[in-house]
């Protein structure tokens, strides 16, 4: 059942990723079914999220290149981000992370809620963003650095920050915005993971279920995202990510 359970939701997981984000929502409280500690939960979360990341990325091949010639300085902030996340991370117990984790999930899901109307408003601020001065440019640099390293520390939620900042930073083709938004946690979380495992802070045995599922469902779904309407998953996300946050916050704080 276990193996079930983990795989099942790794699938789920690896599937609402590449279609409108929010994977962790299933994946993060299945490991913490399954018996993993909280951080470790976490890390694992990022590692079994990681092949979704990559198959998602390489169904969006000819989209992504559309943005070519941002790849190589965001991919550089996207690596020091994950980076300094996953080091935030190690530094915490499990007894804190457990009292930070509410409120983690609560963030994600109300950026995941308004990131649509986030996003639209950015557009129209950035509509100049190509004229932008070398400290605004330098700007939108350490707000990428600093969305990557939440998303090191917390995979969750990551996906919507990061597309709020493609908007921000002029983007506006969301099949690109996607593609991209897939490359860069590959990035961070290949950084992340690599710490997490010298660390010892994956549970390799459940994170290998669910990072089979994540794999198969990541392609699956980038190859129909064409196909289905993403308001219908992004809503059921939503209301999925409010209930889960009362049951963190009951179980933490009551």
């Amino acid at each position: 059942m276990e193996i079930l359970l983990l795989f099942g939701a790794g699938l789920l997981a690896g599937a609402v990723n590449s279609l409108a984000g929010g994977g962790s929502f299933v994946l993060f409280p299945a490991l913490l079914l399954a018996g993993v500690p909280p951080i470790a939960a976490n890390a694992t979360n990022t590692f079994a999220s990681l092949p979704g990341y990559a198959t998602g990325a390489l169904a969006f091949g000819k989209d992504i290149m559309q943005f070519r010639d941002k790849l190589i300085p965001y991919s550089i902030a996207a690596a020091v981000g994950g980076y300094l996340g996953a080091e935030l991370l190690l530094q915490v117990s499990d007894a804190q992370f457990a009292k930070v984790v509410p409120w983690l999930i609560g963030l994600a899901v109300f950026m995941f809620a308004i990131g649509g109307n986030i996003n639209q408003w950015l557009s129209t601020y950035s509509a100049g963003s190509k004229k932008m001065a070398f400290g605004v440019v330098a700007g939108l640099f350490v707000l990428l650095v600093l969305v990557n390293l939440y998303g090191g520390f917390f995979n969750g939620g990551h996906g919507i920050l990061l597309l709020a900042f493609f908007a921000l930073a002029g983007l506006t083709n969301i099949h690109a915005m996607n593609g991209f938004k897939l490359v860069l946690s590959v990035i961070v979380a290949s950084i992340a993971v690599t710490r997490f495992a010298i660390a010892g802070s994956i549970a390799w045995y459940e994170g290998s279920f669910a990072f089979a599922g994540t794999l198969i469902g990541g392609f699956i779904s980038a190859r129909l995202a064409y196909r289905i309407p993403t308001n219908v998953i992004r809503n059921a996300v939503v209301i999925y990510g409010v209930f889960l946050t009362a049951i963190f916050f009951w179980k933490t704080y009551f």
